[in-house]
């Protein structure tokens, strides 16, 4: 079994996913910006395996692990629901060595990703300024009837 690392930084090698600094679930989760209780969901859910486990059991993640978190945190906003992120995550896995139609396909599908973010992007952003718009209105109500006071 793997353990875990206490050295002074990640060390970083390009032999493969598992590679360089391990790091607890708690680290993890700091670094990212997410729960321990999220990990484990998207553990769970199969988006997420953490690269080793320490003799004592305790999940183990690299590197690689926390782009993949990263991937599912930024999805998550967007609407995407876990089959569409675990969709996402084979997408961006497999190309790393594709070749050919394999790739092409892929390539295709991330396109697709591309576009229902950039759709999505679009429409937070339009609830973003209906949400400004009414903001705005109650200041100027506030403002209206502050000064009316005096």
């Amino acid at each position: 079994m793997a353990t875990t690392s206490h050295g002074t930084g990640p060390e970083q090698h390009a032999s493969g996913p598992a590679t360089g600094r391990l790091m607890q679930i708690g680290e993890a989760a700091d670094r990212v910006g997410l729960s321990i209780r999220t990990i484990r969901h998207y553990e769970e859910a199969g988006l997420i395996v953490p690269s080793a486990r320490s003799e004592g059991g305790f999940r183990l993640y690299t590197e690689p692990d926390l782009d993949r978190l990263a991937v599912v945190k930024r999805m998550k906003p967007l609407g995407f629901t876990l089959d569409e992120m675990r969709d996402l995550l084979t997408v961006l896995d497999a190309l790393d060595t594709a070749t050919g139609a394999d790739r092409a396909a892929l390539l295709d599908r991330l396109d697709m990703f591309h576009a229902a973010a950039t759709v999505r992007v679009t429409a937070l952003r339009d609830q973003l300024a209906t949400a400004e718009g009414f903001a705005g209105t109650l200041r100027d109500k506030l403002d209206h009837h502050h000064s009316s006071e005096g």
